[in-house]
C-alpha cells in the first residue's frame, strides 16, 4: 500500500476541491493516460487495485507510472463514540484527485493492451474516467 514516509502534521484538515487540475493534467512519460473526470479522494487501496489490475492484464509488459500519491490522512472516530473527546486517529491514506487529473499512465505497449488495461483501472476506481493519448496534448 502507498503511503507517505513521514508527514509534518499527523491529523490534517478536511479543505476543499474547487477547480479544476491545474498541475498533472498532461501525459508526460508513458504514450497513453487516465484522466478523473471527478473529483474525489482516491484511497490507497483503490490505487493499489487499480495499479494490479493494469499490471495482471498487459502480463507486465511496458512500463506503468502512477501519477498521484496518497498524502492526506483520513482521519475516523471508532463506532458508537460519543461526541467530543478530540479528532479521531488517522485510518487510511487518500490522494486529493481533482477533475483533469492524469492518474495512470503507460507506454511501450500496442493501444489496444493499453486501453483494456485502463477499463479495468477504470473499474476499481470510485469515480468517472477517460482514456486519452499522448497525440492529443501534442500541439499543432
Amino acid at each position: 500500500m502507498l503511503s507517505p514516509k513521514r508527514v509534518r502534521r499527523r491529523k490534517v484538515q478536511r479543505g476543499n476541491m474547487p477547480g479544476n487540475a491545474t498541475r498533472g493534467n498532461t501525459v508526460c512519460f508513458g504514450e497513453y493516460g487516465l484522466v478523473a473526470l471527478e473529483r474525489m479522494w482516491i484511497t490507497n487501496r483503490q490505487i493499489e487495485a487499480a495499479r494490479i489490475a493494469m499490471n495482471r492484464h498487459v502480463k507486465r509488459g511496458g512500463k506503468l507510472w502512477i501519477r498521484i500519491f496518497p498524502d492526506k490522512p483520513y482521519s475516523k472516530k471508532p463506532a458508537e463514540t460519543r461526541m467530543g473527546k478530540g479528532k479521531g486517529a488517522p485510518e487510511y491514506w487518500v490522494a486529493v484527485v481533482k477533475p483533469g487529473t492524469v492518474m495512470f499512465e503507460l507506454g511501450g505497449i500496442s493501444k489496444e493492451l493499453a486501453t483494456g488495461a485502463m477499463e479495468l483501472a477504470s473499474a476499481k476506481l470510485p469515480i468517472k474516467t477517460k482514456i486519452v493519448a499522448r497525440a492529443d496534448f501534442e500541439l499543432g
